[in-house]
Order: structure tokens, then sequence, then C-alpha cells
């Protein structure tokens, strides 16, 4: 059977990159491109077959659960389910941008937890055995965790449950609307704390599906890609979207059978346990 991959935000940047590179490596297999707007993802897919790859086009916009079940209906009547999810899609405020931290931390989070909690959601109950999840986080992360109080730290450390990520994530975000982020420990850094909720729930998610005895040998881990030029950056990373795309690619390609790293962190295509 072949192996079915889904990349979301994948019209650009790294996330296009990834697209690349699993076109060329999962054999006779079927790669999703995926993006928000129709006519930016049907010109990533024109873009690619110049390449000699075919990648498949289907419009995903994270932030509709209707657009994410019919995506999640599309992979079930097409293929019986999905192999290979790597959650890139993500928003970054510029570092120029005068909008306060009231503003972005929700609208970060929306985009770069909730929803990607909810594609999690939809599709994770599809996803066969030896199947591979990649959440696309970052190095602000992990930044962000040695900027907060030890008391934070130690509830991030400790999280057990879905719910208890999602309680971090709003305290972040009422504590940023009125005010108390730095009396409560927290670092102003939306999108640091962002992926660090993303870092923190891949882990759980982990835990999660070995539980599932319905299926085996699922591997859900999440990555920084490194510090990318691409729009988000404003061009001022120091890596290509090829060279950005190399860790997740890793993650998403893992072999049958291998049991680690799972649950993990990783930089470089190596474990940054940092917690």
């Amino acid at each position: 059977m072949a192996r079915v991959a889904v990349v979301t935000g994948s019209n650009k940047g790294i996330g296009f990159a990834i697209v690349r590179a699993l076109c060329k490596q999962v054999e006779n297999g079927v790669v999703y491109l995926t993006s928000r707007d129709e006519g930016r993802g049907q010109a990533a897919v024109e873009e690619l077959k110049k390449e000699n790859l075919n990648p498949r086009f289907h419009q995903l916009d994270v932030n509709d659960q209707k657009s994410i079940d019919r995506l999640r209906d599309h992979l079930v009547k097409e293929h019986g389910g999905l192999d290979v999810l790597v959650n890139n899609a993500g928003i970054a405020f510029k570092n120029a941008d005068p909008s306060p931290v009231s503003v972005q931390a929700p609208v970060t989070l929306a985009t770069n937890f909730d929803a990607l909690l909810a594609v999690c959601h939809t599709l994770f109950p599809i996803i066969r055995s030896h199947g591979r999840v990649c959440q696309v986080a970052s190095g602000s992360g992990s930044y962000t965790y040695k900027k907060i109080s030890d008391e934070l730290k130690c509830r991030f450390k400790n999280t057990a449950t879905e719910q208890d990520v999602i309680q971090l994530m709003q305290e972040f975000i009422d504590s940023a609307k009125d005010g108390s982020l730095k009396d409560k420990g927290w670092a102003e850094a939306s999108y640091g704390t962002s992926k660090l909720g993303v870092i923190t729930l891949s882990r759980i998610q982990a835990n999660d599906i070995q539980a599932d005895k319905s299926r085996e040998d699922i591997l859900i881990n999440s990555c920084c890609p490194g510090y990318v030029a691409t729009d988000m950056s404003s061009y001022k990373g120091h890596l290509t979207i090829d060279e950005g795309a190399v860790t997740p690619v890793y993650l998403a390609t893992l072999p049958s059978g291998a049991k680690e790293p799972q649950g993990k962190f990783l930089q470089k295509k190596q474990v940054n346990d940092f917690w």
C-alpha cells in the first residue's frame, strides 16, 4: 500500500521544501501539499512538477474545522487513511510589529497551538500503524522555557494530559490580556510560548498513542528546523528552506520498527532534552 503524507502550510517556505523532499523519499507514495489559498497551493504544485515531482494539492485552512474535516474525509475516501503528518503551518508577528502582547498572544496561539491541536484531533484517528508525525516547533520554544519561572517550568515538565497543556496556554493568553505576564512568571514571548506548547503537547501525544493497542509503531515528535531564510524570519535566517526541511523529513521518514525518537524535541536530527 502506498504511503500517504500530508504537510500543512506547504505552499511556500519550509513546508514547500518538506513536500519536495518527501516526494523524492517516499517511494510510490502520495504527498499532499496543502494551503489555505487554493491558487497559491496549485501554483506551488506546478512549480514542483517542473522538477519532475508529483505532489497532490488539497485545500486546508488549519483555522477552519470544516476545512480540516474535508481533508480527513478525502484521505479516508481516496486512501483509507494517512501515514505521515507534518504539522508545519504557523505564524509569527514581525519583531517590529507594534501590536502589544495582549493582541499577539491570542492570535499566535490560535494558529500555532489551537489549530495544530485541531488537526491532530481530526487526523490522528486515521493514521495507520507505522505512521509518523512531525510537529514543526522552534528553538524559541526551548529558549522561552529557560526564561519562565521555576514554578511554570515544573508545570510544563510534569504535564500529563493534553488538558494540562491547554490550561497553560490559556493562562498565558489571560495573563497577556490583563498585563500580568511578568508577575505570573511568563516570558513576553507569544511565538516561543506557542512552540513550547507544541513541544510539550507532542510528548504527551506520543505517550497516549503508545497506549492505543489498535495500532502499532506510530512515532510522534517535534523539531526545530533551524533559522531559515523565509518570510517569517524576514529572510534573515542563515539556512535555505531545503536545509530547514532536513530534520522534519528525518522524523517523517523514520523507518518502520524504529523505537526512538518518540515524544522528543529534535534539532539538527539530535534530541534536545532541555527539560
